[in-house]
Order: structure tokens, then C-alpha cells, then sequence
């Protein structure tokens, strides 16, 4: 109630024809609860099952990383690319994409949500692929970024080895009891060095975290609840604080 307004007219349409009736007997209702919150912390502790078909769908779409890592070659189209995903997706049972996929060479990769998909690759550009399959209506999402012509140059190569070192700084933090900005904070302290190792920045580590010079690298938080849907639903904050992970949280 309250998200969309079509609809918040239909229910009240609905309540004020079931209260019009009270005196002949009818009893209507008397609040309005929104379930969301409820069916949101429902959605966001995987059981058993769920967790099987999150893997199952995670495997699918790495070997289909892996195919087209293995496809690419310099003068081919990003859509061609993105057809060798849905092959592997189909011949492994998932029917459909989790979301439109990314499959971005080049300048495109700067660009957030780049789905044009129609350019074609040269050779010395990177190939960045943010893409995933839905199995049974649950998601995956894997994002990977790798040369189209098989081998990275000088700074790309130490771009790449810097956003390794930061993934991989967030996944040894992933772990029951910590709190979800432990992650984020980790990462973004590998890649905010880097910059300054790199020369992208001036300054202090700590000069450059507190300014927020880096979000121009690097804008956005590290992960995401990943479920039903791709970004699932389920709040990262309880109250004022962070959320700590807990059994059964998934997450890319």
C-alpha cells in the first residue's frame, strides 16, 4: 500500500464498498497492514532448497563466463557474445536471463547498465560481461572483465590484479556475525590504495576515504542480496545499524 497509486484506488474503492455495508451486518476492516517488511525478512533467509537451486544457477552461468572467454575473438559483435550466454544457459535447463545482460567492450563499460550490446569489439579492448541465468525463478549474477584479444596490456593488467585483490579482501570478511558494511569497507579500502598506487589519486589513504575522492572510480556499494530476484529484497540496515550476516543470507 502506498507504492502504487492505481492500485492504492482499487483497495480503497474495495474497503469503502465492504464499510458502506457495517449496518447490515458486515463486518469491514479496520487498519491497513503493509506485509512487505514481514515477506521481505521471510525472502531473505534461504532455506536448504533454495540454496541448491542458487548454486545450481551460479555453476550454469560460470561455465557460461567461461564459454565466452573462450569465444571471443577481436572484429566479433558484443550480441554475438551474449548469444553464446543464453546457449549455455538453455542447454543447461535455465530457460531465461535473470536480467538484461551486460555485455559491454571498450568505452561501453563505462557506461552503468550498457544493454545495446551491438558493437564491435577491437582488438586491445576489454570486455566487460555483467550477466546471469534464472533457474527455477531464482537468480544469478556474475560480473567479470577480461581482454577480447586473450592478453592484458601493462595497466589494464594492474587495474585488474587491484579489483582481485579487493574481491577478494570482501570474500575472506564474508562470514557469519559480520556486519554488512565490514564488507564494503574492506573492498573499498584495496581499490582506494590502488588508485593512489596507480596515480589516480593524491593523497592519503585515509584522505581519500574521507573525501569520497574515490567514488569517482568507484561509485557504488559492494554487493547485494540476490534471491527471487537479482538485487532480492531485504533490508541492509536494521535501524540505525548495519545489518550482520546471518545462516542462509545470499549474496553476490
Amino acid at each position: 500500500f502506498g507504492k502504487d497509486a492505481g492500485w492504492d484506488r482499487r483497495l480503497a474503492g474495495w474497503l469503502d464498498a465492504v464499510r458502506a455495508q457495517v449496518r447490515a451486518g458486515v463486518r469491514a476492516p479496520n487498519e491497513i497492514v503493509d506485509i512487505r517488511s514481514t515477506l521481505h525478512e521471510m525472502r531473505l533467509i534461504k532455506d536448504a532448497h533454495e540454496i541448491a537451486v542458487l548454486r545450481h544457477a551460479g555453476r550454469i552461468n560460470a561455465t557460461a563466463h567461461i564459454r565466452a572467454m573462450r569465444a571471443v575473438r577481436p572484429g566479433m559483435v558484443e550480441y554475438e557474445i551474449e548469444a553464446e550466454f543464453l546457449h549455455e544457459f538453455c542447454r543447461h535447463g535455465s530457460r531465461f536471463p535473470a536480467y538484461g545482460s551486460i555485455v559491454a567492450s571498450g568505452a561501453n563499460a563505462c557506461v552503468l547498465h550498457y544493454v545495446e550490446n551491438n558493437c564491435r569489439m577491437q582488438d586491445g579492448d576489454l570486455l566487460l560481461i555483467d550477466a546471469g541465468c534464472e533457474l527455477e525463478g531464482y537468480a544469478s549474477d556474475i560480473t567479470r572483465t577480461f581482454p577480447v584479444n586473450g592478453k592484458f596490456s601493462g595497466p589494464q593488467k594492474d587495474v585488474y590484479e587491484i579489483t582481485l585483490a579487493a574481491h577478494q579482501a570482501a570474500f575472506d570478511l564474508a562470514r557469519p556475525g559480520v556486519a554488512w558494511h565490514e564488507i564494503h569497507d574492506a573492498a573499498t579500502q584495496v581499490l582506494a590504495q590502488g588508485m593512489l598506487d596507480l596515480g589516480l589519486l593524491q593523497g592519503s589513504l585515509d584522505g581519500v576515504l574521507e573525501s569520497g575522492s574515490y567514488k569517482q572510480f568507484y561509485m557504488h556499494r559492494t554487493g547485494h542480496w540476490m534471491g527471487l530476484d537479482v538485487h532480492d529484497v531485504g533490508e541492509y540496515k536494521v535501524g540505525d545499524d548495519w545489518r550482520q550476516l546471518e545462516v542462509g543470507m545470499v549474496f553476490t
